[in-house]
Formats: C-alpha cells, structure tokens, sequence
C-alpha cells in the first residue's frame, strides 16, 4: 500500500513539472497495480514497433500505454501464478532479433544510433521484452486453455457470414518429397573429428578457452556469440544424441568426447547443472559436401527421377524406402505443416510463403500428379541435400467453403474464442486494478474504457 501512495505521488510531482516546464526528460503517464509507465518505456517500445515495421493503430501515445497496461495485467498474473520461462528461449530470440535490427539499421554504429542507445542497452532491454513476451503468451495460453470445438459450432459459424463476406483462402498445395544427402568422404570426417581433438587438446592444457574457440570457430553461429553458450534447457529440448553425453558431463574444467548428431560434430563443455536443467557450450564443426559428392547424389536421385516416369515403382514406395527425410519417410512423402502460427499447423496443406523457399519456386510451376527433376535445397539441420518433389494437391485462392477448408474455419473460430476469452479477463481484471492515467494521457479511444472510473 506504501509503495503505491508513493508511486502516486511520484506521478502527480512528475506531471505538475511537466504542466510548469516543457523540457521534462521522463514522467510517469501510467499507473498499473504497483508497475508504473514512464514517457520513455513509451517512446522505446513506439521505436522498436517502428524498426519492427509493425503496425500502429491510431494514435501511438494512445495505443502503445494501453498495450503496456495489458502486458502488466498479464504479468502480474503471471508473478502469482509462478510462470517461468528458460533462459535459451530468450537468448535465441533475442539474439535473432538483434542480428535483424542490425541488418535493417545497416550497421551496429546505425543501430545504436537510431535507439540513441549503446548496443548492450539494446540488448538487455529486447530481452526483458522478449521474456515479458513470453511470459504473456504462456499466461494467456493457461487462462484460455484447450478450446474443442464441434463440427457444428464450425459450420454454424461458417453459415452466419453473409456470401459476399466469406474470406479469401489464398491457395494451398500438399507436396510429397524425397531427398538423399550426399555421401561425406572419411577424408572429410576424419578431418574434422583431428580438428575437434586439436580444439579440446589446447582446452585442456590451458593454451585456450572453449569460449574464444566457439567465437572463432564454431559453425552454430547464434551460439558461437555467446562463446558456444547455450543456456540453461532441459533434456527434451536437446538431440537425444547430444543430451546424454551433456548431461553424463560432471566437471567443468573437461571436455567431452566428440559427438555427431544430423547437424554435424560437437564437442561439448559443462557450465552448470540445476536440478533437471544444463547450461554448457559447444562447438559445432559441419562436414563440408564436395562438387563431385553431391553430382552424384544427383545422378542417384535422378535415376530414381527416371524410374519414377516409367512407373517402375509408386512415389510412395520410393519415399518410403529410399529418401534421407525422417520427417516423412514414414508418411510416404507427404510434408506436413510445422509452423505454429498456420492455420494448417499439423497438417499437410502449406500456403505457398510456408515451403521451404526452393520447394516452392518448384511446386509453383508444377501440375497436380507431376513430379520435378532433381534439385538441390538446404534441410532444418542446414544440410545441403538433392531433392525431387512430386505436387499431390492445389487447391486455388477461393472464398471459403466447408468441403475445403474446415481447418481454415476451425481456426478462424478458434481465434475469435481465444480473443473472446481474453477480452472478457482483461475487463474483469482492470475492475479489480488500481490504475492511474497522467493528465493529457486519459483522453483516449482506448479499446477497454474501463482504464478510466467514472
């Protein structure tokens, strides 16, 4: 209760300077439970926004306040509620996004220079958002839970949008594929694991530390910035192959043996263990694919290619018994959707800005039933591998219809029950939230009124 008086003190000192002066440098404009918002939380978030390229909807000192008082619902609830979020997950995305800002901005000096900020300070200040971030997405997913719907319900909706509002559903394709990598010498391999060796020798005397080595040499380039540092996960997030000689690890001063998994060849030193949960480096070395090895995967494949027109044998069958690909070999080819934010999450139909790029510059002149010629693409585990594709399905942009697009509609209907959910939790918990809004900062549209009392 003090820290609140205080907070609301604070803000009334801060807006009647900002009334007797015009050069104030920073001010309280919010006030959220005991979190308060300051001009220049605003200000950073409306520059990260803008460097996003996202969206401002009317008014930015309107919009951005609102959406951090939302974000302070959810992460007050989520205090209570005691979620947490690993720490890797925060550094990969954070690391991402900084390699973007920097390519956009042009250069780091660019960078620093438009956030008028020091690089670390941009740095710190993305990952505090991007764990608030994902923090409320992981509150919001407890609060909505697991929505099931009935076929009904969907096509009930379906049936309630007037025929010249129906949405457009941009094309889809379902697309089998087979790949085979092509072989790596022993020359190549042997080649690697002696540099591997070479890296843990001058470890282990001293001569160098894992970390300098990962910067300079480690080919998982997000990791090799933070010295090969991957951050604290558990087991699950790690290829079985690399967890159980991380987790065998017990002193941090060794180095272990030299472990291959379908990204290459590690090397691998503990930092910290806590409870179920490791923190270590690694340094990652990629055997490299000559001209001659991949022309003759090539040929290989376009032997199968050939067969393949004369039907000597199905598609199927060859996807089945030949292709490199685990994800679909056991599916008979057939690529299924990965990416959580599609609405075809699961399934086997893709928008086509969902492929894989060199998927998709094939399939998008290809005919249903029609099989390409082989071609080379790089895998999820950054492997160069050759590849023939034959397109099983096109549907055509059309406005929806039941037969075709029931997945479409399931989520359509999903999405407006999640916002339904959400919405009715954030007016039922802004009446039970002390907020303050600073004069001049109160005369909004705001998408919840409830922020201002009567």
């Amino acid at each position: 209760m003090m820290k609140k008086i205080f907070i609301v003190f604070f803000l009334t000192c801060c807006v009647s300077v900002g009334i007797a002066q015009d050069n104030v440098i920073d001010e309280i404009v919010w006030v959220v439970g005991d979190d308060a918002i300051l001009r220049s939380d605003v200000e950073s978030m409306r520059l990260h926004m803008q460097n996003d390229g996202m969206r401002l909807e009317g008014d930015p000192y309107c919009f951005i306040p609102e959406q951090m008082a939302i974000q302070k619902l959810y992460l007050n609830q989520a205090k209570i509620d005691s979620i947490e979020i690993a720490e890797t997950q925060i550094i990969q995305r954070v690391d991402a996004w900084m390699s973007f800002a920097e390519s956009q901005t042009g250069s780091r000096e660019k960078l620093e220079e438009y956030f008028n900020k020091k690089y670390s300070e941009i740095k710190d200040e993305r990952r505090e958002m991007v764990r608030e971030e994902l923090v409320i997405q992981q509150m919001q997913q407890k609060l909505i839970g697991e929505i099931k719907l009935t076929p009904s319900e969907i096509r009930r909706f379906y049936n309630q949008i007037p025929e010249d509002s129906l949405p457009i559903i941009a094309t889809t394709v379902e697309v089998q594929i087979i790949t085979m990598e092509p072989q790596i010498s022993f020359e190549e391999t042997d080649a690697i694991k002696a540099r591997l060796r070479e890296f843990t020798d001058d470890i282990n005397n001293g001569r160098m530390e894992f970390s300098t080595l990962a910067r300079l040499y480690s080919e998982d380039l997000e990791s090799a910035r933070r010295g090969g540092e991957l951050g604290f996960t558990g087991k699950a997030n790690l290829l079985p192959e690399f967890a159980n000689v991380a987790f065998n690890l017990n002193d941090p001063k060794r180095v272990s043996q030299i472990v291959q998994t379908e990204y290459g060849f590690h090397i691998i030193q503990l930092i910290e263990k806590r409870g179920d949960r490791i923190n270590c480096r690694h340094i990652l070395l990629k055997p490299k694919v000559s001209e001659t090895e991949l022309m003759e995967a090539t040929a290989r494949l376009d032997s199968v290619y050939n067969d393949l027109k004369i039907e000597k044998f199905s598609f199927e069958d060859a996807a089945t018994f030949i292709s490199y690909d685990k994800d679909t070999r056991n599916n008979k080819g057939l690529m299924v959707n990965s990416d959580y934010e599609s609405s075809y999450y699961g399934t086997p139909k893709f928008e086509m800005q969902e492929l894989p790029q060199e998927i998709g510059k094939i399939v998008n002149n290809m005919e249903v039933g029609d099989i390409s010629k082989p071609f080379t693409m790089i895998t999820k585990a950054q492997k160069e591998v050759v590849a023939i594709v034959k397109l099983k399905n096109r549907i055509n942009q059309h406005k929806a219809n039941m037969s075709d697009d029931f997945q479409a509609l399931k989520a359509m209907v999903e999405a407006k029950k999640r916002e339904e959910l959400l919405d009715n939790w954030i007016k039922k918990k802004q009446q039970s939230t002390y907020v303050r809004i600073a004069n001049g900062w109160s005369g909004c549209d705001f998408r919840y009124p409830g922020w201002v009392k009567e």
